[in-house]
């Protein structure tokens, strides 16, 4: 009787490392504690879930959400060069230098889309239909923005349901509404930097 595709690397594993099944060390190692186990199960668990024959191509879209989250704050060059805050009343504007309200988390939500979050703040960076950002205590449709790698290696984010709309300080550091600029403007134009 032929054994299924997604038993063979665990017959294998079993074959080759005896320990791995039953939770021992192979000879001339200590023996592995419940955070090595745990760790040892979860790239094996990985290494089953990749078998060609168990393709998984839609569930694969849901796996950004666990993805690597940064925290970064976003520069931009423009006047006399600012960071993105998330204030806790909803309102983001620039500051020139770094605060405990520019720290963000940049979280990939599918494919070249990410999300912003005001760490500190607790509120996630959104624009509206009239390209106007704000914080919002809830993660929407307004708050996926395209990330976009840029020739001078800065980065500009379009709004993911509003196309054309981009992220944007003032030389002043106020927030610019997002359907007055194009990504050619340094205004869009912004460095994570951690």
């Amino acid at each position: 009787m032929p054994l299924p595709a997604a038993l063979l690397p665990a017959l294998l594993l079993g074959l080759l490392w005896p320990g791995a099944v039953r939770g021992r060390s192979p000879p001339g190692r200590l023996p592995a504690g419940p955070r090595q186990r745990r760790w040892d199960a979860a790239l094996f668990a990985r290494s089953v879930a990749r078998l060609p024959a168990e393709r998984r191509d839609a569930a694969r879209d849901g796996d950004y959400l666990l993805g690597i989250k940064r925290l970064r704050r976003l520069y931009c060059n423009v006047g006399i060069g600012f960071h993105i805050q998330v204030l806790p009343d909803g309102r983001i504007d620039g500051i020139h230098s770094e605060n405990r309200y520019s720290l963000l988390e940049i979280s990939p939500v599918e494919r070249g889309v990410v999300s912003i979050f005001g760490v500190r703040s607790g509120l996630f960076v959104a624009m509206n239909s009239k390209g106007k950002l704000y914080g919002s205590a809830h993660f929407n449709d307004e708050c996926k923005f395209k990330e976009i790698l840029l020739p001078n290696n800065y980065n500009a984010y379009e709004s993911r349901i509003y196309p054309g709309m981009y992220i944007a300080l003032s030389k002043n550091g106020r927030t610019k509404k997002g359907n007055k600029v194009s990504p050619t403007m340094t205004v869009t134009h912004f460095l994570p930097r951690i």
